[in-house]
C-alpha cells in the first residue's frame, strides 16, 4: 500500500490559494467566457478573426470586465490588481481576444490614466474604457524596438499656433507592430522626443487622433503587418505621421508640462529618472504577462496530465498496458513542471499584490517602485520562457493527438511566442535585473555594516571553503556520506535550500561586480567589459528570479491549514528546488557548493523519492487549477478514456 496515496490535497483550500485575493474578479471574468463563448476558433481567416475579437471586446465591455482598475470618476471601480486579473483570465478565451484587452485597457487607457492629469482623466479616458475610442499604444518604432529612449519620432512645439507637431522622420522611425493600428484604432498614445525652442526634452507621451469613422486623418499613415506567427485576432501595424498638429493639452503632463510659451517643466528634474519614471508608470504591461503566461500553463498542464492518466502504452510484466504517467521519464517530464508553475502563481499573487499597493497609493513609496519593476522583469522574462518549454511539454506529452489544433496546445503555443518580445524582451529585462543586483552590490560595500559587507566579501578569497552565506558542509569528501538520505539530508532543510539558492546568485553577482569594476571611469573601457560580460550578467539575473519564485512558494506554504496539502505542497516545493539545483550543478560543482556524492544524491531523490510521493496526487494538483470542462475545451482524455471503454466492451463480447 502507498502511504502517500492515503495523504489527500484539500482542493477547496488549494483553489482558492491558486485563485488569490482577485478570485472573485477572476471568476466572473470566466463566467463572461463561457456564458458568451468568447472562444478562438482555430483556422479562421485572420480578417474574421479580428472582427470577431473586436465584437468580443465589446461584449467583455458591456458586462464590466474591462473597468476594474481605474477610477471611478472615468467609469472605473478603482482596483488595479482586479484589472490586471481579469486580464490574465483572458488566455483562456483567445490569447488574440487577451492581448486585444491589454492593448486597449492595459496599455493605450493605462497611459492615459498613469500619464495623464486632470482634464486627460476627465475627458479623454472615460471613452477609452468605454471602447468608443479604440486605440493604440505607438511606442515601438521599426529601428527602436527596446531602445525607447533613441526613438526617432518627435513632437515639436509651436509657441505660435500652441500645437504640438508629431513627425515621423524617417522609415526607421515608423511606429510598428500595434495593435488597433491596422483597422479599428481612432487614437494612439504616442511616444515622441519632445522639442522646445530647439532643445530635446527626452521621450513623451502624446494623444494623438488617428482616425474618425475609421478613416485615417490628414496626415496619418497606416500598414497592416498582416498575417503573424500568431495572435491573428489582433490588427497589428504601423503608424507614421507628417507633420500632425495636436493641441498643446495633449501632452500626457504627469511629469512635465510645456507652458504656453514654450517653457519646458517637470517635477523630476534628472532627465533620465524621468524616462525611467514614465516608463515605470507602465510597468503592469509586465505584471499581468506574468499572470497570462501562468494561466495557460495551468490549461496545458490540465490536458497533458489528464491524458496521460488515461493513456495506455506497452505492456508490463503484469501482461497489463501501463499508464503513460506510471513511467518515470513521464514523470519528469511534467512533475517538475506542476512544481515550477506552482512557484510561478504564488510569486505572482505577490507580484500582484505589489503593483495594487503601489498604484491604488496604498503602498506608494520610491522603494516599492523599484522593488515591483525588478520584480516584474525577472518574472515576465522567466515565467514567458517557462511557459513556452511547459506548453512544448505537454504537446509532446500528448504524442501525435497533441499535435491536432482541436486540443489547443499548438496554438497555444503559436500565440504566446511573442509574449517573450513584447512588454520588454527577455534578455534585456534581465539586464534591468542584474543592474539593480549590481547597484546593491555596490550599495553594501558603502555601508558601515560589518554584516552586510561580509555577505558579499566571504568566499572571494576562496569559494571553496569560505561562504558567505552560513553554509555548512559544502566542501564534503565522498567518504561523508553512506547512503542517498544522508547524502541529502542537508540539502532537504528549508533553511539549506534557501541558502544554495541564495549564495548563487550572490556570489554570480560579487564575480561580475569584481570583474566590471576594472572598467573604471574608462566609458570605452566600462561598455567593453559589459558587452564581455553580458551573458553572466543575464543568467545571475535568472538565478535571482529563480530564487524569488522558491521563496515566493516557501512562504505561500505558511499559509496553508490543511496539514495533508502542506505535506503534498512542501514536497512540491523541495521539488521545485531540488529541479533548480540539479539544473544548475556545474556552477555548484565549480565553485565548491556541492560535492559530486551529494550531486548525484539530488538525482536520486529527484527520482525515488520526490516523484513517487508526488505521483498520486498529479489530478489533484491540477484540480486545484479549478479549470472546467468550457473553459479547457480539449476532450482529449476523455475521448481516450471513451475509446478504451468502447475496445473493452467489444473485447468482453
Amino acid at each position: 500500500m502507498d502511504i502517500n496515496a492515503d495523504v489527500q490535497l484539500d482542493q477547496a483550500e488549494i483553489g482558492e490559494m491558486i485563485l488569490g485575493r482577485w478570485a472573485e474578479v477572476r471568476r466572473h471574468t470566466r463566467s463572461v467566457i463561457t456564458q458568451n463563448k468568447l472562444f478562438k476558433i482555430e483556422g479562421m481567416p485572420y480578417e474574421k478573426h479580428r472582427e470577431r475579437v473586436m465584437d468580443q471586446l465589446r461584449v467583455l465591455g458591456k458586462a464590466g470586465a474591462t473597468q476594474h482598475g481605474f477610477p471611478e470618476f472615468a467609469g472605473g471601480k478603482g482596483d488595479p490588481g482586479g484589472g490586471l486579473a481579469s486580464f490574465e483570465e483572458l488566455v483562456f478565451a483567445d490569447p488574440s481576444l487577451q492581448i486585444k484587452y491589454g492593448v486597449q485597457i492595459g496599455l493605450f487607457s493605462s497611459a492615459i490614466g498613469y500619464l495623464g492629469t486632470e482634464y486627460h482623466l476627465k475627458n479623454l479616458l472615460p471613452a477609452a474604457i468605454s471602447l468608443e475610442v479604440p486605440g493604440a499604444f505607438a511606442m515601438t518604432e521599426t529601428g527602436h524596438g527596446s531602445d525607447v529612449a533613441s526613438i526617432g519620432t518627435t513632437a515639436t512645439y509651436d509657441s505660435d499656433s500652441k500645437e504640438f507637431v508629431i513627425h515621423t522622420p524617417d522609415r526607421h522611425s515608423y511606429k510598428d507592430y500595434l495593435g488597433n493600428a491596422a483597422m479599428h484604432g481612432e487614437a494612439a498614445v504616442v511616444f515622441a522626443q519632445l522639442y522646445t525652442d530647439g532643445e530635446n526634452q527626452g521621450v513623451h507621451a502624446f494623444y494623438v487622433p488617428i482616425r474618425k469613422k475609421g478613416k485615417l486623418l490628414p496626415g496619418v499613415g497606416s500598414q497592416d503587418d498582416g498575417l503573424k506567427g500568431g495572435l491573428n485576432g489582433i490588427d497589428n501595424g504601423r503608424l507614421f505621421f507628417n507633420q500632425v498638429r495636436v493641441p498643446r493639452r495633449n501632452l500626457l503632463n504627469r511629469y512635465a508640462d510645456v507652458l504656453e510659451d514654450g517653457t519646458y517643466t517637470s517635477t523630476i528634474e534628472s532627465p533620465g529618472r524621468r524616462f525611467f519614471t514614465q516608463l515605470g508608470a507602465l510597468v503592469q504591461g509586465r505584471v499581468s504577462l506574468t499572470g497570462a503566461v501562468t494561466n495557460a500553463q495551468k490549461l496545458a498542464l490540465d490536458i497533458a496530465v489528464r491524458y496521460s492518466e488515461e493513456r495506455k502504452q506497452f505492456h508490463g510484466p503484469d501482461g497489463q498496458e501501463k499508464t503513460l504517467m506510471d513511467y518515470g521519464r513521464h514523470q519528469r517530464r511534467l512533475i517538475p513542471l506542476i512544481a515550477r508553475t506552482y512557484a510561478q502563481i504564488f510569486m505572482h499573487h505577490e507580484l500582484l499584490e505589489s503593483f495594487h499597493g503601489v498604484f491604488s497609493g496604498e503602498n506608494d513609496t520610491d522603494e516599492t517602485r523599484q522593488d515591483l519593476e525588478t520584480v516584474a522583469a525577472a518574472g515576465k522574462a522567466l515565467s514567458s520562457w517557462y511557459a513556452l518549454e511547459t506548453i512544448q511539454q505537454c504537446r509532446e506529452a500528448c504524442g501525435g493527438q497533441g499535435f491536432m489544433a482541436e486540443h489547443r496546445m499548438t496554438g497555444l503555443r503559436a500565440d504566446l511566442d511573442v509574449y517573450v518580445t513584447f512588454e520588454g524582451d527577455n534578455n534585456v529585462l534581465l539586464q534591468l535585473v542584474a543592474k539593480r543586483l549590481l547597484g546593491d552590490y555596490a550599495k553594501a560595500f558603502k555601508s558601515p555594516d560589518f554584516s552586510t559587507l561580509a555577505q558579499f566579501v566571504a568566499g572571494q578569497v576562496g569559494e571553496a571553503t569560505i561562504n558567505r552565506g552560513g553554509l555548512r558542509g559544502l566542501a564534503q569528501n565522498l567518504i561523508d556520506f553512506g547512503s542517498t538520505a544522508r547524502s541529502v539530508g542537508f540539502v532537504k532543510e528549508q533553511e539549506h535550500q534557501h541558502q544554495l539558492l541564495t549564495d548563487r546568485v550572490h556570489t554570480m553577482v560579487a564575480k561580475l561586480a569584481n570583474a566590471l569594476k576594472a572598467g573604471g571611469k574608462d566609458k570605452l573601457k566600462q561598455a567593453e567589459l559589459f558587452n564581455r560580460y553580458q551573458n553572466d550578467i543575464i543568467l545571475a539575473a535568472k538565478a535571482h528570479g529563480e530564487l524569488i519564485l522558491w521563496e515566493a512558494f516557501t512562504d505561500a506554504l505558511g499559509t496553508i491549514k490543511d496539514q495533508d496539502s502542506k505535506k503534498i505542497l512542501t514536497w512540491l516545493r523541495d521539488l521545485y528546488g531540488f529541479t533548480i539545483l540539479e539544473e544548475n550543478m556545474a556552477w555548484y560543482l565549480i565553485n565548491g557548493r556541492i560535492s559530486s556524492s551529494r550531486a548525484e544524491a539530488i538525482t536520486e531523490y529527484i527520482d525515488t523519492r520526490l516523484l513517487p510521493r508526488l505521483r498520486p496526487h498529479v489530478i489533484s494538483l491540477v484540480d486545484a487549477f479549478e479549470l472546467d470542462e468550457s473553459l479547457v475545451r480539449s476532450t482529449l482524455a476523455k475521448d481516450e478514456a471513451e475509446r478504451r471503454a468502447t475496445i473493452n466492451t467489444l473485447v468482453r463480447k
